[in-house]
């Protein structure tokens, strides 16, 4: 799949009290993509293009990532405050609702927005990220503890930012290649644009500020049905999050479906690029009209 890096455009945001940076491609109705750890809007770059034909494209750096703002502290970085960002990010843009995309911390975020705002997601899309409930239900079982304990790493000051930015951030490479099972998806310049994003000044302890403080404020609520129309798409080989989390995710989401994609890892929309696009217009055909504007 080529990526048309040229017809893209960069933007800057004011939203909730700081500046957001995003990569925006296309015109019509809004598709906001949410990325995750250790990553940034340049892990939707095959996707920007391909959903540029029908929407606007918005694939945004989160707070504390990349260009956008890294504001201090753990509290900065509670799951309220994401997404706030997110809610306004959508109305600075003028719209009042978007089909939300979201991996892993974004997808983390996405789930969480949809039950704040429900009226502002069309559509939600759920790339290798479990619904919160059934997120902590596995952290009760042994082997999801397991796959879990670098969050408990992380939530000790300065030595995670130590080890992570040791022997030019290896961790980078070490994240991205070492637990892909299609370890050709990710290039010397992906790795490099990687590691650049993840050594801005302050972005590592943002980073990690989200398993300092968001994560705790995930896991302590309960979560009623969602009426939000939910599409989740699986890299069954995942080394840190177990298949088994996506059981019994129809009992929280009324309108449900899943789509697994065997031989294929966490970083699932660049491993798989054309397959996950494909089941992501899939789900989009059947979009009521009210979002065809």
């Amino acid at each position: 799949m080529a990526v048309l890096e040229g017809s893209w455009q960069h933007g800057y945001i004011a939203s909730n009290g700081i500046r957001l940076h995003y990569v925006t491609q296309g015109e019509g109705p809004l598709m906001l993509m949410l990325h995750g750890f250790p990553e940034f809007w340049y892990s939707w770059r095959h996707q920007i293009p391909e959903f540029a034909q029908n929407y606007k494209v918005v694939a945004l750096d989160l707070r504390g990532y990349n260009e956008s703002d890294k504001p201090k502290g753990t509290d900065a970085y509670r799951m309220s405050e994401l997404v706030e960002d997110v809610a306004g990010v959508i109305r600075g843009l003028g719209y009042e609702h978007c089909v939300l995309v979201g991996h892993d911390w974004g997808g983390a975020v996405a789930w969480s927005f949809a039950y704040a705002h429900p009226q502002m997601v069309e559509r939600l899309i759920v790339l290798n990220l479990p619904h919160p409930a059934k997120f902590a239900e596995g952290l009760r079982l042994p082997q999801q503890l397991v796959r879990s304990s670098y969050i408990f790493l992380f939530q000790l000051p300065w030595i995670p930012e130590f080890l992570l930015q040791l022997s030019d951030y290896q961790f980078i490479e070490t994240a991205f290649r070492g637990s892909a099972i299609n370890k050709s998806a990710f290039t010397q310049a992906d790795i490099e644009a990687y590691k650049d994003a993840a050594s801005k000044r302050g972005a590592l302890t943002a980073m990690l500020n989200y398993y300092r403080s968001a994560a705790r404020g995930l896991l302590a609520r309960s979560w009623p049905v969602l009426e939000v129309p939910t599409l989740m798409i699986w890299g069954e080989n995942d080394v840190a999050l177990g298949k088994e989390l996506t059981e019994g995710t129809e009992a929280y989401v009324r309108d449900f479906r899943i789509r697994y994609i065997p031989n294929c890892g966490h970083w699932v929309q660049q491993e798989q690029p054309e397959l996950v696009t494909q089941y992501m217009q899939e789900f989009l055909a059947a979009l009521p009209a009210s979002v065809q504007r």
